[in-house]
């Protein structure tokens, strides 16, 4: 596992909103090696689904150096690229398209690529494979509606992955399941992360969940107040 170069490099980020009266993230200093696990903890307000939207570009800067995967987010163009070739998105309310089956969901970020129809089933289907449903074939044409929280999250965690992307940004994903589903959540996790080398950068609330990283920030007023290895 290559762990010497940094794929995320935060140097001095600030962004504001409301011209300039809140103050989300106020100086950020951040560095992430390729394939480390990393989780942000904090009270609301602190800044961290603002960094997460910053290290996904779904977001732009005030201030600051921003490179993730080799891109530098402050002067790039076109991020429609990067964030869906680079970065898998798990949000905690899961983001899924009501109206499309859970395979659908899969397969969208793979829109952008040249795969075929086809390709893009196989692949969809294979992630699918490894989320550890007990009923996947009951379930793979179904409306996301009819499916438990936990089904849901494992799909949006399906969906992060189908494009092969070297960094997971998980947004509270377990902030809205019982403890147990929770559990097989960041289990799923913790394997991707041992075994496709993928980054992982976790928000978090619970200090258990915070504790499957390898090392944990604390944020605070947009700012890394504390850093601790695990």
């Amino acid at each position: 596992m290559n762990k010497s170069e940094n794929i995320i490099e935060i140097k001095g980020l600030k962004k504001s909103y409301d011209n300039g009266k809140i103050k989300a993230l106020n100086g950020m200093d951040l560095e992430v090696k390729e394939g480390e696990f990393i989780s942000l903890m904090g009270p609301s307000g602190s800044g961290k689904s603002t960094l997460l939207n910053m290290i996904g570009a779904l977001d732009r800067a005030d201030e600051g150096f921003i490179k993730v995967a080799g891109i530098d987010l402050m002067t790039a163009k076109d991020l429609n690229k990067f964030r869906s070739q680079e970065i898998g998105f798990v949000f905690q309310m899961h983001n899924l398209i009501p109206n499309l089956s859970v395979v659908e969901n899969v397969e969208i970020p793979m829109y952008e690529t040249k795969l075929s129809g086809k390709e893009m089933r196989e692949r969809a289907l294979e992630l699918l494979e490894l989320m550890n449903f007990s009923n996947l074939s009951d379930i793979i044409n179904q409306n996301p509606t009819k499916l438990s929280g936990g089904e849901r999250q494992r799909v949006a965690i399906a969906r992060a992955l189908v494009n092969h992307p070297s960094i997971v940004l998980a947004d509270e994903p377990t902030g809205a399941l019982d403890s147990k589903t929770g559990d097989t959540i960041l289990n799923i996790l913790k394997d991707l992360h041992q075994k496709e080398n993928v980054t992982i950068v976790l928000v978090t609330h619970e200090p258990y969940v915070a504790n499957m990283a390898e090392r944990i920030f604390k944020m605070l007023d947009g700012k890394i107040v504390e850093e601790k290895k695990i």
